[in-house]
């Protein structure tokens, strides 16, 4: 980051111990590379290599002092700042160790040429960073170390100064700065205010979650590790047993709440007591799913206890899989507020706006989901609001399965979760992916036939054996389709053995 062009010295980067120059042949030690290094290298220094032009020149360069509380130059903090048109780099350094703190406000003294004249003179950071100092302006910018992004007031920082603390040799590369003007409600001075110095991955979706607290915090009242906990552990797994009543109240309380936030938050005017009912019936049958077999029973149909048992073994006890389950319950009939009949788009639309996805994201991984698997659940819950009445899908009986894979495969959420890729001018898709998918639309169809009270029983079995029905149509046309797209829509459509004996003639 100093001016002047970068030296990389032979094996500096990939961590060789072995020093020589250009005219050695060849190396003499036997070196593996440090493969450490080399990604502190990728992870660090080449994103500031591709950035090298903020930092190259020395019209613009400014070398700081950092002054510490008790008023003295701490000289062992180096900090300059250096410029390209509208972009800007600082950079602060701790070279010792131990603890540092203090004021980076004015440059060292340097000389400029006035009518001939040479004389001595400073400039503030405010100048070097080319900030607004009149009071109504805050500049947001990235640390590149850490990926955090800092907001501060202009005029504080050009008339006090940038605040920092370091640790021992600890760094910063402060780039991506940017000025905003606060707006009549104040909201860049809030966030400022609550972030009391902090960093965070960045300035504007913590505005943005400040500007939804109404709805974000009745949401977190449902979707928090606490409530999924104790979701989690209450399904009813032995046939004679209730359900936690107290608890089904609880939820029921807080999501009139969050139904409330959200009608006043936009202006809606959709039924909050339909909706509620809805999420409590469909939160009911979920509960219930260990013993399907035993509220609607069939026991002369082999094909009814293979649908059930795939369900079960979906499930299988795994959080990140109820947490799936809880996630689009609470989610799903969202929509109606403003929207009765088309309302899956809306739902999914809000849980995007709002930036839902980060609170389950966060409360999967408190109950120790790895990141990874937290976000495949929240496209998952996506691809479930999405499709959550497939089988209600207008078609012939013979083509129904046909039209909900190609509804499927229509959706950009659907293409990316089954991992469809073009590889050799084929298309492939994923087994295991294919298969969580099948096994959740599955799951969706149960629980909406489960889900409405005083149905007979015989009604519930038949109408889940017929929804499974093009489920296993799937299963057996994804044995067909050696994983390309192609081939299992053609398997699906009936036209695999006309394709074949095409391709004998």
């Amino acid at each position: 980051t100093m001016p002047g062009l970068p030296m990389f010295g032979h094996g500096q980067i990939e961590g060789y111990t072995e020093k020589y120059g250009m005219e050695y042949k060849r190396a003499y030690y036997d070196e593996a590379p440090d493969w450490g290094l080399i990604q502190h290298h990728e992870r660090v220094i080449f994103p500031l290599m591709h950035r090298r032009y903020i930092f190259a020149e020395v019209r613009d360069f400014l070398l700081y002092d950092c002054f510490a509380p008790e008023g003295h130059v701490n000289e062992d903090v180096f900090a300059y700042s250096n410029r390209h048109g509208g972009e800007r780099g600082l950079f602060v350094y701790h070279n010792k160790f131990g603890h540092a703190r203090g004021w980076i406000k004015s440059s060292v003294g340097y000389a400029v040429k006035d009518n001939g004249d040479r004389h001595i003179t400073q400039r503030s950071i405010g100048e070097g960073l080319g900030l607004n100092g009149d009071g109504a302006h805050y500049v947001i910018f990235r640390d590149y170390i850490s990926g955090l992004e800092y907001i501060r007031n202009s005029k504080d920082l050009c008339e006090q100064g940038l605040y920092v603390e370091l640790d021992a040799y600890q760094h910063h590369v402060f780039m991506d700065f940017r000025e905003v003007r606060d707006n009549e409600w104040s909201h860049y001075y809030h966030i400022m205010t609550m972030l009391n110095g902090r960093g965070v991955p960045s300035v504007e979706e913590a505005l943005k979650e400040v500007f939804l607290q109404p709805v974000r915090e009745p949401f977190k009242a449902l979707v928090n590790p606490e409530v999924f906990r104790r979701l989690i552990d209450a399904p009813v797994r032995e046939p004679g047993k209730e359900l936690d009543t107290a608890l089904l109240e609880e939820i029921d309380q807080k999501y009139h709440t969050l139904l409330n936030a959200i009608k006043e938050f936009t202006n809606s005017s959709g039924d909050t007591a339909e909706i509620a009912q809805i999420t409590r019936q469909r939160l009911e049958a979920v509960l219930q799913l260990p013993i399907l077999e035993e509220r609607f029973p069939m026991p002369k149909s082999r094909k009814y206890k293979t649908a059930l048992k795939a369900l079960d073994g979906h499930l299988n006890g795994d959080p990140s899989a109820w947490g799936t389950i809880f996630g689009w319950l609470f989610i799903a009939p969202l929509g109606k507020l403003l929207d009765a009949e088309d309302f899956e788009h809306q739902s999914r639309s809000w849980m995007d706006e709002w930036l839902l996805n980060k609170i389950i994201v966060d409360t999967l991984q408190t109950l120790s989901v790895d990141e990874g698997t937290a976000w495949r659940s929240v496209g998952t819950i996506k691809i479930m609001i999405d499709h959550q009445r497939w089988f209600e899908l207008n078609a012939p009986k013979k083509k129904r399965t046909y039209h909900v894979l190609e509804a499927g495969l229509r959706t950009n959420l659907v293409r990316q979760y089954l991992q469809i890729n073009r590889h050799n001018n084929v298309l492939w898709f994923n087994k295991e992916a294919f298969d969580r998918w099948l096994a959740w639309m599955l799951l969706l169809a149960v629980v909406d036939s489960t889900a409405t009270p005083e149905r007979p029983a015989d009604t519930v079995t038949e109408e889940i054996l017929d929804r499974y029905d093009v489920v296993q149509k799937l299963e057996q046309a994804e044995e067909q389709s050696e994983y390309q797209v192609e081939k299992l829509l053609a398997a699906v459509n009936g036209t695999t053995t006309r394709k074949k004996t095409t391709e004998t003639t």
